[in-house]
Formats: structure tokens, C-alpha cells, sequence
């Protein structure tokens, strides 16, 4: 069997075939411009080359928002602990190369209709249950369940059939071909099938991975231990993990300046340049897995049904003071969701659309409106309250009165996939950071069958599923997300604002941390120095 349906943007000449290797922790680096001080995958963390792993400590992370057991199976901001817990089956590199975790090889049918893994041997869960085939088969057909919240179902439900070949080889069978098959498989948590009810009540969270939860106490935080049988030997360092939460900003950095906390990615940007000078923290930005920024357009609701006045809010809005003011630099005024190093990234969609006030006055105009009157919902987190002030800001510059809605980060995200908003929102996407055509056929915001927007076209929806069954490199894919980008752009449902990774506050003392794509936080290699 081949690769004939390659999974990263580079397709591979040789029979594809990969094996485990060390059981090293891979960071995920992707070099969007802003990075003041990005960290690479051959890049070894500050200080790490003068120490040697120390065992035992405690690592407390400091959160802004509490742990939402009912989202667990949708990547949110609350999803920060999934690695600690459970395991995937792959991981990317910063290439988009998938690397082997509880999956050690794989292999593609050459019609891409089925793909071949093997599993990794002598892993358990945390209660001593023998991983298996069959719980690759729970999770597939647990994101397929239309009652989980899940931005991957669709590719989840590409998945029709499983041959197992004994416990810890399996074969999955597939409608049709997919490019984005290893964007599932680094997104899909490994839960026990067992207890999996209990864990969307947050009960009991039982995975594989390095650390059990032993205690969640709603609003305050989660507390974790060594898992003393994780499958790589001699991980992890940490003894424990405590995520406290920590909403206000100003006691969130004081939890880090004072040493209360050591580890956080919730620091507004603007605050960043309060610790950047300080010698006991490092500031690093992963340009993984924290997305962007965007405003949300409810196309049902007028006058917004008029993609003449969407037009006219994507060029009111100063995307580079957002990025200056409220990230502190940290990103790429973006008009498209794309970073750099994704294959859909172009510098012309990016700049498509610029601060240019006087051009959305004329568009309203031609619209036939002066002023609106518009409500915006919002996260009531620092960070999220401060984009959603500058868009109110930029847009009562041409007309367009916002009355802002700050609402909690758990029943923003579920108004989100119920498509609950109001006329416009402001929030955080991801999946622009993987494979292209994820984006539209998994993230609420963009999906050609049902997004938040109620956006539909046709031919929208024609294009994202031709994009998704191609391979992914050559002329004719690029063709495709050029067409995907062009109607974003156009129809305006979705306006991005500014792509921003994800960026870590840490001691200096703390070594070894990294994220996936889907910003789960990973401490296998993560010790505490001194």
C-alpha cells in the first residue's frame, strides 16, 4: 500500500510508512512575523542545554477560564489540559509531518480509501485497562455522534468502516479520500470508552496520557498527578500539575511575578511588556494552535444579509492598532485566516482588506445607510473584551453603533455551535493552522453546511468538498483554496482580524513545555530546574 493521498502540504515520494521513534516531545513552531521570541522544534528552551531534567516539583499554570467537561470533545480555550490526560494518535511536526504517538506506522491504500495503523503496545489507562483497537473505533464513532460538540465530525463520518487485525492493528475504511486525515487524528483525545458519560459531566476523565486528574473544583481549577505507568519510560518529570483559574488579568500576573504560578498562556497581549523585562520569566510565542481573531457576521440578520455592508465593516476596522495595542505585536494583521506557513497563505488576501474608513462610509452609503445600530457579543476575558472595545471604536467611525454583549467564555462557545448569536460577535478561531481544508468543513465559524454565520452557497459548499478530497499539493489545489479564500473575502460573513499564536508566559526555571496544533498543552518532557 502507498501514500497516494498525502497528509502534509509536501507530498511524499517514497512509500509512506512511519515508525515510532524515542518517545522525544515535538514543539510546533510555525514563524508568523511578530514572534519576539519564537521557540522552534530545534530550538532548545532557554536554559535547557546548561540543566538536566530534574525530577519531581509541582507545575501550577495559571488559567483564565475554567475547565468546561460538556465542551471536552471541542477544541475551545478549554482545552489546555486534553494532553495531560489522554493521548492522540499522531502529532505534527512544524512541516506538518505527522509523527507517531499511540499510532507507530501507517500505511494508505493506493485509491486513499483506507488507511492501515498500527498501535502501540503495552500502553494503559489510568485505571489499568489495556489500550486496544477497539478504543480507536469509540473515539471515530464518538466524534461521529451528532450529540458531542466536535468541530471534526465531518471527517470523523468520512470513517465507514474498521477492520481490526487483532488488538493493536487496525484498518479504517473511508467513504472517499480525505487530506485532513491526520488533522483527526491529532485532534481526536483517546477517553475511555468506559466512562465516557462520566467524563462530559467531569466525574472522571480516564486516559492514557502522563498525568491523572485527581480533583476538579468548579471555578477554582484541576489538580493532576504522575501517571506512574505512562507508556514512555521515565516521563514525565513533574510529580503534579495544578491549573488554577485566575480571570482578573492584574492577579494573574501577579500569580506570575510572584512565583504563585509558573506557566501561563492567558496574559493579554497588551500586558506582555510588563513581564517581558523581567529576569525570572521568558515570553515565547508558538504560532500554533492559537488561530485569530475575527468578527462574526449573523448573514440572516439585516441589513447584514447585504454583503455590500459586510464589505463596508471588513474595511472599518484598523486591524494593525489591534494588533499593536491588544496583542502587544504579537500576530499578523491578517484579513484572511491563514498564517504564513499554511499553503492557502498569500500576502494579497492577507492585505485584501486594509483600514480604510472612508471606503466603508461609501459602501454603506451605497447600501443606503448612514448608521446602524448592532449588538456584538463578546468573551468576558480580558483579551477578548479589548478587541471587542477596538472594534466598537473602529466602527462608530463610520456609522455603525456597536452595544457591546460580554458574555462567559463556556456559553459564548455553545451559542457558537448552536448558532445563537446576535448580529455580530467577536471571538477566536483555530483551524486555520492545519491542513486547509479543515477549516471549512470542521471550525463552527466556516462550515459550508452549517456555520454560526447560517452563511450558504452552493457553490461555496461545491468548492470546500473538492478541496477536501484532493490531495493537497499540486496546481489544482492550490486552485481550490485560492477560490475557498476568494469567497471569504468576498461574502465577508467571516472578517478576520489578526492571526495571533499562542504566547507563553513561563519561569525561567521551567523547561520542556510544548502545545500540538490544537493548543493541548504537552509536560512529558517539562521539568522544573533548581
Amino acid at each position: 500500500m502507498t501514500e497516494l493521498y498525502p497528509s502534509t502540504p509536501t507530498a511524499l515520494s517514497r512509500r509512506t510508512t512511519l515508525r515510532a521513534a524515542g518517545g522525544g516531545t515535538l514543539l510546533l513552531g510555525l514563524g508568523l512575523a511578530g514572534c519576539r521570541s519564537a521557540v522552534s522544534e530545534t530550538e532548545a528552551p532557554a536554559g535547557k542545554a546548561a540543566t538536566e531534567p530534574r525530577r519531581g516539583g509541582t507545575l501550577t499554570v495559571a488559567v483564565n477560564s475554567d475547565f468546561t467537561p460538556s465542551l471536552l470533545f471541542a477544541q475551545s480555550g478549554q482545552s489546555l489540559q486534553h494532553r495531560l490526560i489522554y493521548n492522540t494518535l499522531t502529532r505534527y511536526d512544524d512541516r506538518l509531518t505527522p509523527q507517531p504517538e499511540l499510532a507507530t506506522s501507517w500505511e494508505y491504500a493506493k485509491d486513499g480509501r483506507s488507511i492501515t495503523l498500527k498501535l502501540r503496545t503495552g500502553v494503559t489507562y489510568h485505571d489499568g485497562r489495556p489500550f486496544t483497537a477497539d478504543d480507536v473505533i469509540f473515539a471515530v464513532k464518538n466524534l461521529q455522534n451528532p450529540l458531542r460538540a466536535a468541530q471534526l465530525r465531518a471527517t470523523a463520518a468520512a470513517v465507514v468502516g474498521f477492520e481490526k487485525r487483532g488488538d493493536h492493528e487496525l484498518v479504517l475504511k473511508l467513504a472517499h479520500p480525505v487530506n485532513n486525515l491526520f488533522d483527526l487524528f491529532e485532534f481526536m483525545i483517546l477517553t475511555d470508552r468506559n466512562s465516557v458519560e462520566d467524563a462530559v459531566t467531569g466525574k472522571k476523565l480516564i486516559g492514557t496520557g502522563p498525568f491523572e486528574l485527581t480533583k476538579w473544583s468548579p471555578g477554582a481549577g484541576l489538580s493532576f498527578t504522575r501517571n506512574a505507568t505512562y507508556w514512555q519510560p521515565g516521563r514525565p518529570y513533574l510529580d503534579a500539575v495544578e491549573f488554577r483559574v485566575v480571570p482578573q488579568a492584574d492577579a494573574l500576573l501577579s500569580s506570575l511575578r510572584t512565583g504563585q504560578s509558573q506557566l501561563s498562556y492567558s496574559v493579554p497581549g497588551k500586558n506582555l511588556a510588563v513581564v517581558a523585562g523581567r529576569p525570572d520569566l521568558t515570553i515565547s510565542e508558538y504560532t500554533t494552535g492559537g488561530g485569530a481573531y475575527y468578527l462574526g457576521v449573523n448573514t440572516t440578520v439585516a441589513p447584514l444579509d447585504d454583503k455590500t455592508v459586510r464589505q463596508a465593516l471588513a474595511w472599518g476596522i484598523d486591524r494593525e492598532r489591534i494588533l499593536r495595542q491588544v496583542l502587544g505585536g504579537y500576530g499578523l494583521a491578517s484579513a484572511t485566516p491563514w498564517p504564513k506557513s499554511s499553503p492557502a497563505f498569500t500576502e494579497t488576501g492577507r492585505t485584501h482588506y486594509t483600514y480604510d474608513p472612508g471606503k466603508a462610509r461609501e459602501l454603506l452609503r451605497s447600501a443606503g445607510h448612514s448608521r446602524l445600530d448592532l449588538p456584538l457579543l463578546h468573551i468576558n476575558l480580558p483579551g477578548d473584551t479589548a478587541v471587542a472595545e477596538a472594534i466598537q471604536y473602529d466602527l462608530k467611525q463610520i456609522g455603525v453603533q456597536v452595544t457591546l454583549q460580554p458574555t462567559d467564555p463556556a456559553t459564548a462557545q455553545k451559542n457558537l455551535i448552536s448558532q445563537k448569536m446576535p448580529g455580530l460577535w467577536t471571538m477566536g478561531h483555530s483551524f486555520s493552522q492545519v491542513q486547509p481544508s479543515t477549516l471549512a468543513v470542521s471550525a463552527y465559524p466556516f462550515n459550508e453546511a452549517k456555520n454560526t454565520s447560517k452563511f450558504r452557497s452552493a457553490a461555496y459548499t461545491k468548492v470546500v468538498r473538492e478541496a477536501w478530497t484532493t490531495p493537497e499539493t499540486g496546481a489544482r489545489a492550490n486552485s481550490l483554496r485560492q477560490q475557498i479564500t476568494d469567497t471569504l473575502l468576498d461574502e465577508a460573513f467571516i472578517i478576520d482580524l489578526v492571526i495571533r499564536g499562542s504566547v507563553q508566559v513561563a519561569a525561567k526555571k521551567l523547561h520542556g513545555v510544548t502545545l500540538n496544533k490544537f493548543a493541548y498543552l504537552n509536560l512529558d518532557d517539562a521539568y522544573l530546574a533548581g
